[in-house]
């Protein structure tokens, strides 16, 4: 029958039409912002600090301050500055800390090598993307006490993740350290069959004029 095929695809539209009003999987639609987005806990956006105790976000970070994540971001967004004294941490081992963490999240693109270089798990992804601000300097340039988040709400948005951290390994556990051992000696270089052999000296020298 000529047409056919343009009343079936009317017919699916129509479905698909009508059941958006009625049926929960046809609705595709969020009401943002009334109702919050539902994100998957592989999304990142820009990282936080994790503290182990909510009350004294300050007094229990994971962070001690080792600045390997300063030297691998590709951006250069974060600035620490290494304490000069020592206090303990949620286990009561005294440790260092970061007298100054900034993160510019201006210039921060989100990449998550700061989260892969951290031995301590102190720095993770958050799902918070709303961060628009009137000043693009002051305003997206968070301190420690910005970043600082429990780890309460790192089970909340990324649950297997957190749970994998906290069985693993405790925190503030250092990386057990690779005792150094007798290197091999050096093998000779190998020949190459089809190299030349270099030339004399005397073809090297300058000709003095007689």
């Amino acid at each position: 029958m000529l047409g056919s095929g343009i009343l079936k695809g009317l017919g699916v539209t129509a479905k698909n039409f009508v059941g958006s009003y009625h049926d929960p999987a046809r609705m595709v639609t969020q009401q943002y912002p009334e109702e919050p987005a539902k994100l998957p806990q592989a999304y990142r956006n820009f990282p936080f600090l994790v503290t182990e105790n909510a009350t004294d976000p300050m007094g229990t970070l994971r962070c001690v301050a080792c600045q390997i994540c300063e030297k691998e971001c590709p951006p250069q967004c974060i600035y620490i500055e290494k304490s000069k004294d020592k206090k303990p941490d949620a286990n009561g081992k005294p440790q260092l800390y970061p007298a100054v963490f900034d993160i510019d999240t201006a210039v921060c693109m989100s990449c998550q090598i700061c989260v892969e270089v951290c031995p301590f798990d102190a720095i993770k992804m958050d799902h918070v993307f709303e961060v628009a601000a009137t000043n693009r300097f002051e305003g997206l340039l968070l301190d420690h006490a910005q970043l600082a988040k429990p780890n309460s709400y790192f089970h909340e948005i990324r649950s297997a993740e957190a749970t994998e951290v906290d069985t693993t390994s405790p925190p503030n556990a250092r990386p057990p350290r690779k005792r150094p051992g007798r290197r091999p000696p050096p093998k000779p270089p190998r020949q190459n069959p089809l190299r030349r052999p270099p030339r004399h000296d005397r073809f090297l020298r300058p000709r003095l004029l007689a």
